[in-house]
């Protein structure tokens, strides 16, 4: 990659580097069509390699992979995962390598704006049309992995793994792919060229096996990794003739089961398969109370310290998440046997450590799995800031907050929580399952219903008629989203409805400008509404919203209020 994305890029020594690996046996090659210092140079990598391929006659033994669906503007990596994108660039893709075939095509990485589902659709109807070989998916989970299985046959999984990143490993995907006999392509094997010198210092027991083989760290770490899983294959980005060949020196390093098992415990494996896991106790109950958040966990945590659990949880506790097991163990080796944890727990890499501490002490592990839909929880969170700060904070302070306070987010952070989510199930080790549907609890405090009306409904034929839908003695909101503006824009609006109504009116807007949000306050997300609603002691559930399309209606239902279309 660097051959092709580092400013200061050498092609000659770059093309070196490829006949280096060639010469020393090495026949797949990974590239990517992003692999370029920009949006203008798109394909840099590709050229690169066909070039360097054809020069030295290897054009029909090297099997090329290769990636698409990622755009590179301003140099920045922002997924594409459109279906008409994927094509696109599997055809430049083609162009850039001059005629070569592509071996495996991979999408590089999944795109949040699009589904999933119409990305792999996409890479499946390249199969189809026979434009490459065998289709493969790049920076995924084990939920993504699953749901494209579904829909195309998989050859290849590209993922981070290391010894600095096990999180494939943990979070099942190594697994899955052995089960399936899908090809694991370890990308930065080495932990990236930040991370590959510090090897043999923050992992000692590598510079010992290494000096017992005459061999270096990077050598005996690619060594284990090839010999963690007949699946997996490491893919070091060699930049230099000496790093291709030394990578091809690791693939014949022979690596006894002694020094396996030592490099094992130390650098991690996988976490054992049910059917491995050691037999467990019926003495002890660890419970994993996991959702995004916003979900309710503190909630249900609560319930079960109040039946004598203690609670781990860290943001009472503080440090990482992982750090949560560690004191899980003390617990458990201090004579705990009643623990609860609740804390996102979004992945199954992140869940393993709590379960594999269990494992240990044989104490069963269940799982309370809060199913809340994002837009009730956006509508907890925002009333989780309103008890905190008695007001709305605007992006700025928002910021700040969430760098000081524990569970305060922007609304792009808990959107990105709920893509990665993974759901739970009992093959990761969980002796149970538990799925828990959310259901608003009635506010008892406030009985005063209210009305909310979009500032757009406003302009259209009817809007009178819709009033008579609501209480036209409650206090009314009139909201609108407008970027860089005042709320003198509501004003034309705000003096419609003093003019029919005896009841309070007032506007409100949401001044911050456009792209992803960096406020709760724009609509349709909660945060207007809600701030109005708790302003005037209004019950959201028994108030009424006046709006113009689907935005609006869904806003209705997460506020639990009724819904009039104008």
């Amino acid at each position: 990659m660097r051959m092709s994305t580092d400013p200061d890029r050498d092609e000659a020594l770059a093309r070196e580097t490829i006949e280096a690996a060639l010469a020393a046996g090495v026949t797949v090659f990974d590239t990517a069509h992003a692999y370029a210092r920009g949006e203008s140079d798109l394909g840099h990598n590709e050229r690169l390699l066909a070039h360097t391929l054809r020069a030295c006659k290897a054009e029909m033994t090297a099997r090329v992979v290769t990636k698409g669906g990622m755009t590179r503007p301003a140099a920045a990596w922002i997924p594409d995962g459109r279906a008409k994108t994927i094509l696109a660039d599997c055809e430049a893709s083609l162009d850039a390598l001059d005629g070569l075939p592509i071996d495996m095509y991979l999408i590089h990485a999944p795109d949040p704006r699009t589904p999933w589902g119409t990305s792999v659709r996409a890479l499946g109807r390249l199969l189809d049309q026979g434009l490459i070989q065998h289709a493969g998916v790049s920076n995924i989970n084990r939920r993504q992995l699953d749901e494209a299985i579904e829909l195309v046959p998989i050859t290849a999984v590209e993922v981070a793994l290391g010894p600095h990143d096990d999180r494939a490993l943990r979070g099942g995907i190594v697994e899955r792919c052995e089960e399936l006999g899908i090809a694991v392509i370890a990308h930065a094997p080495l932990g990236g060229p930040r991370r590959a010198g510090q090897l043999g210092r923050r992992k000692v027991v590598l510079a010992e096996v290494a000096g017992t083989l005459a061999a270096t760290t990077a050598e005996v770490a690619l060594a284990w990794l090839l010999a963690l899983s007949p699946v997996v294959i490491p893919i070091p980005g060699a930049r230099r003739p000496e790093t291709a060949r030394s990578a091809a020196r690791a693939a014949r390093l022979i690596l006894d089961p002694g020094a396996r098992d030592v490099l094992g415990r130390a650098l991690g494996v996988t976490p054992a398969s049910r059917s491995e896991r050691p037999a467990r106790s019926e003495r002890g109950d660890v419970v994993v109370v996991m959702g995004i958040p916003g979900a309710g966990k503190t909630r249900v945590a609560e319930d079960y310290v109040a039946r004598g659990y203690v609670r781990l949880n860290r943001d009472e506790r503080g440090g990482a998440l992982r750090a949560l097991a560690d004191m899980l163990d003390h617990e458990l080796s201090s004579g705990g046997r009643q623990i609860v944890l609740d804390n996102t727990y979004l992945t199954r890499a992140a869940r393993s450590y709590v379960i594999d501490v269990a494992d240990r002490h044989g104490a069963p592990v269940r799982c309370v799995w809060l199913e809340t839909p994002l837009a009730q929880a956006q509508v907890n969170l925002v009333e989780r800031m309103l008890d905190q700060f008695g007001k709305l904070p605007n992006p700025d302070e928002l910021r700040g907050l969430a760098r000081r306070h524990p569970g305060v987010l922007a609304p792009t952070s808990q959107m990105r929580t709920f893509r990665e989510l993974e759901p739970p199930s009992t093959d990761e080790g969980f002796a149970s399952v538990e799925t828990i549907a959310f259901v608003r609890t009635p506010e008892e405090s406030a009985t005063t219903r209210g009305v909310f009306v979009v500032a757009g409904a406003l302009e259209r034929p009817g809007w009178e008629h819709a009033l008579d839908q609501g209480d036209r003695n409650a206090p009314h909101l009139v909201f609108d989203w407008s970027p860089d503006g005042t709320t003198d824009v509501l004003d034309p609006g705000v003096a419609k409805l003093e003019r029919l109504l005896d009841g309070h009116v007032e506007g409100a807007l949401c001044p911050h400008p456009g792209g992803p949000p960096t406020c709760w306050c724009r609509p349709p997300l909660p945060g207007l509404p809600l701030a109005f609603a708790r302003a005037h002691d209004l019950d959201p559930a028994r108030s009424t919203l006046i709006g113009t399309g689907a935005a609006h209606r869904n806003l209705a239902a997460a506020l639990g209020a009724r819904y009039v279309s104008v």
